[in-house]
C-alpha cells in the first residue's frame, strides 16, 4: 500500500495565519511551518510513503531530515500534459501510473470529485484520494481517517 504525499498545503501549511513556528536551519521560511511530528505520525501508518510533489527530489533533500524521515520514492512529473477531463488534477493520471494496480492513499490540498471519478474508473485497486485543509495542513483528524482506511485495506 502506498500513500502518495503532497508538500504544500499538507506539510506546509498556508493561506491562513498564525501558524506554528519550528526551528530549521533552512533559508527557505516555509519550512519553518513543517511539523516534525509528522515524521513519526507518517512512520506509524502502514504503508510505503512515496513523495508527489513539484518540489521533487528537493522534498528528500529538503523536507525528509525535517521529519526524520529516509529518502523516500519521488513520482517524477513527465514534461508532457496528461490528456484528463476539465476539473481532473494534472497529477492524477501519473499517480495511479505509478501504482500500477497497488492500493493507495493520496493526500493533497487541491483534489475534488472529478479525480475521484477519474481514479476509480480507471484504477483497478483500492483508493482514497484524501483532500486536506491547505490553511491547516495534515492534521490529526487526517491521520485518523488514513490509518482507518489503511486498517481496512489490509
Amino acid at each position: 500500500m502506498l500513500l502518495f504525499l503532497d508538500v504544500d498545503g499538507v506539510l506546509i501549511p498556508f493561506g491562513g495565519s498564525g501558524y506554528p513556528v519550528y526551528p530549521t536551519d533552512s533559508a527557505n521560511p516555509l519550512l519553518a511551518r513543517v511539523d516534525p511530528a509528522h515524521g513519526a505520525r507518517l512512520s506509524a501508518l502502514p504503508c510505503d510513503l512515496v513523495w508527489a510533489t513539484t518540489w521533487l527530489s528537493d522534498a528528500n533533500d529538503q523536507i525528509a531530515p525535517l521529519l526524520g524521515l529516509p529518502p523516500l520514492p519521488v513520482v517524477t512529473w513527465p514534461d508532457v500534459d496528461p490528456l484528463v477531463p476539465h476539473g481532473v488534477h494534472w497529477k492524477t493520471p501519473f499517480l495511479v501510473e505509478f501504482a500500477a494496480g497497488r492500493p493507495f492513499a493520496w493526500v493533497d490540498d487541491e483534489l475534488g470529485q472529478a479525480d475521484r471519478a477519474w481514479v476509480s474508473a480507471r484504477h483497478r485497486g483500492d483508493a482514497l484520494l484524501h483532500k486536506v485543509d491547505p490553511r491547516v495542513g495534515l492534521a490529526a483528524a487526517d491521520y485518523a481517517i488514513l490509518a482507518s482506511w489503511f486498517e481496512g485495506c489490509g
